[in-house]
């Protein structure tokens, strides 16, 4: 298995750095009301305009801090925290913060986006540094839309892209459980009523443009949901031939035919979370479980995969660094 080690998080951070504050070519999520919204993104989204899109700006800055957090020793940790003392700032969140206020943006990256702002602002207050702080407005912006909007939402949504329900609520209950006990008690109530009934899962999967796992995603999350005994029996229900392998396509990497292709260049993450995925459930299901050395496998072929690919394109290259940050944690 590949380890996270200096050079590979010197690697990850340069790759990122040199994109978060590259505006262009970008994907705006945006609607316009008027002649006067036709702005370009560095005005719209102050902090989160590089990166190709809002939410690969975002969680571009999970990952740089995560590693000069884990790394800060390395040349690359002293330019990330140089950069996050001039954007995450109050001034700048501000002008952020005022963008959700449009009522044009009730929807705006709902739910990737949401989640991954909880997770972006739950790392920064691991700092000793005024940016958790700054962000803590944004974020609990983010924090109210989950308490609307959860109980409007009667079904989850499965599909492995960004509107996939299990992986937002994946990383808004971890940081909840930290700084919304409530929010987090409504998070795990809700999953539980989604997916605890789930059975017999047939994993007709990847999508031709999935970055995630539907049925990888769920399990990982309700393994953070349940103590062991329950996640094993549930987990035991809703893959029951896991322990041989089976069903076979969760246990295959993904092939990826052109990344420079965006929508096919997400195959590259889908291999990455699902590493990621695979080996969040060996854990909780436990060293013994039968499960445990064939999903510890899997995440080995998922992350020989396409790790050596995040530099490839540009299509990639402004996201999967934050994908193989999770594989490798």
């Amino acid at each position: 298995m590949p380890a996270l080690d200096p050079e590979t998080a010197a690697r990850f951070a340069a790759l990122t750095l040199s994109h978060l504050g590259q505006e262009y070519p970008h994907k705006l999520d945006h609607v316009l009301d008027g002649d006067a919204d036709a702005l370009p993104p560095r005005v719209l989204h102050p902090i989160f305009h590089g990166s190709f899109d809002w939410h690969s700006c975002v969680h571009g800055w999970w990952q740089v801090l995560t590693l000069a957090r884990l790394y800060p020793d390395l040349p690359e940790a002293a330019a990330v925290r140089a950069r996050a003392d001039a954007m995450l700032t109050p001034e700048l969140v501000a002008a952020e913060c005022a963008y959700l206020d449009r009522p044009s943006s009730a929807g705006f990256e709902r739910p990737y986006g949401w989640g991954w702002l909880l997770a972006l602002h739950g790392e920064a207050m691991r700092h000793v540094a005024p940016w958790g702080p700054a962000l803590t407005p944004l974020a609990e912006a983010f924090a109210q839309r989950f308490r609307t909007f959860l109980p409007k939402q009667t079904y989850p949504i499965r599909t492995g892209t960004h509107f996939n329900s299990a992986f937002a609520l994946a990383l808004a209950h971890e940081w909840a459980v930290q700084y919304d006990r409530a929010l987090a008690t409504q998070i795990a109530e809700t999953a539980l009523g989604w997916f605890g009934a789930d059975r017999g899962c047939q994993a007709w999967e990847p999508g031709g443009d999935e970055f995630l796992s539907s049925a990888l995603t769920e399990a990982m999350l309700m393994s953070r949901l349940l103590d062991s005994a329950a996640f094993t029996a549930w987990f035991e229900a809703f893959l029951p031939d896991a322990a041989q392998g089976l069903p076979a396509t969760l246990f295959t990497p993904a092939t990826v035919s052109d990344r420079s292709d965006g929508k096919i260049a997400h195959l590259d993450g889908l291999n990455l979370s699902r590493a990621w995925c695979w080996r969040e459930i060996a854990v909780a299901l436990g060293e013994a479980h039968p499960v445990a050395a064939p999903a510890r496998a899997a995440a080995e072929r998922h992350i020989a995969a396409s790790l050596p690919h995040i530099a490839d394109d540009y299509m990639g290259t402004h996201w999967l660094a934050s994908f193989a940050l999770l594989a490798l944690l």
